[in-house]
């Protein structure tokens, strides 16, 4: 009997995800090991015992029933809203913000979970309101609550790309319960018209970001480095990379951040192409399952939450691999699986342990 149950359990891990998210994280680890020279200190070994670690606890996140996300969703969003403001009064400041809490074992950045946080908190809140009034006034305030505190908070540690990824999951999923266009075209005439006041309120870092965006020749030794060097990088490594352990921008300390923020240029530089390729096609697997789960699943609650999550994941991607090429402002968001750090790491495979468990769930009915 015991045995069966086991056999029942593994027939229900979608096996070919599993091997593309252990591709995506082990060839991180090799591209970290090349970033250190050659070295699984300091980054490779650390970040391979996260790996291993947090793939069990998705794994293990994957059984947790889909109702249980629903009853405990609301808990959850207050218990990082309130780590945010405890952030505000007690975080630890690292490389100029207040994003980070010192818990004794670690040290804990709330605004990662906020990600899962805000997708389950909208979710729940669609499931139970009818469709026919997804698009009245009364029925847009708390979302839009939902969404705004959490945002505000982070902009003000200040975190511009993980504000970004709080706002768009939601943003996302509130379009996905079904509230009118009309209502996003209006949001976006009004997010036009206070760019002014935006601009005003934005760090000087962070104006200087956008204005290297716009034009990072400007300021190619200053604050235009970064992407001028990550630019050398990937151009440089052609159709097929300059090798393993060859990379030159890296290895001589041209390109920053090269094992987080800019991890895609280390990579692609000794890779080519090639790489950035399969990793692509390794993250299209990941997003092709998430969707097909989202459209499969029989509640409401369950589909918002698997194409909720999939967009946070698909805006990790696309705005890493946009930021590291120059099309977009470099705004912090690592890279998925690859970049070096824990709470990325951590958010992501929670993120697919959930996606894992809205499949598993299949048509087992949610209450209240």
């Amino acid at each position: 009997m015991l045995n069966a149950a086991w056999g029942t359990r593994l027939r229900e891990l979608p096996w070919g995800v599993l091997a593309a998210i252990v591709a995506v994280g082990s060839f991180g680890l090799v591209v970290l090991y090349s970033a250190a020279g050659g070295s699984f200190a300091p980054w490779a070994a650390k970040q391979g015992i996260r790996f291993a670690i947090l793939l069990v606890a998705m794994l293990a996140i994957s059984r947790v029933p889909v109702r249980l996300w629903l009853r405990w969703a609301y808990p959850l969003y207050g218990a990082v809203l309130a780590a945010l403001i405890a952030v505000e009064a007690l975080g630890a400041i690292r490389g100029g913000g207040r994003r980070w809490l010192d818990i004794g074992v670690m040290q804990l950045q709330p605004s990662e979970f906020m990600k899962l946080a805000i997708v389950l908190a909208l979710a729940r809140y669609y499931h139970f309101v009818p469709r026919q009034f997804t698009g009245r006034i009364a029925a847009l305030w708390p979302p839009l609550m939902l969404i705004a505190m959490p945002a505000a908070l982070v902009m003000l540690q200040p975190d511009l790309g993980t504000a970004l990824a709080i706002a768009f999951g939601g943003v996302t999923t509130v379009f996905l319960a079904g509230v009118s266009l009309w209502w996003f075209a209006g949001a976006g005439a009004a997010a036009a018209a206070a760019l002014p006041v935006v601009w005003s309120l934005m760090h000087g870092y962070q104006k200087k970001r956008v204005l290297i965006f716009l034009e990072p020749a400007s300021d190619a030794l200053g604050a235009g480095y970064h992407i001028t060097q990550s630019k050398i990088a990937i151009g440089s490594g052609g159709l097929i990379g300059k090798g393993f352990l060859h990379g030159t921008q890296s290895h001589l300390d041209y390109l920053p951040e090269l094992q987080t923020d800019f991890i895609f240029a280390t990579m692609a530089e000794e890779w080519g192409l090639a790489g950035g390729l399969f990793i692509l096609g390794a993250f299209a697997v990941i997003l092709v399952w998430a969707i097909r789960v989202a459209l499969r699943a029989p509640a409401s609650f369950s589909r918002l939450v698997a194409m909720g999550l999939a967009a946070t994941l698909f805006f990790y991607l696309a705005i890493n691999l946009m930021m590291v090429t120059g099309l977009a402002p470099v705004v912090g968001i690592p890279l998925p699986l690859v970049s070096y750090g824990g709470s990325a790491m951590m958010t992501v495979l929670i993120l697919l342990g959930i996606v894992m468990g809205v499949a598993r769930s299949g048509n087992a009915p949610l209450d209240r």
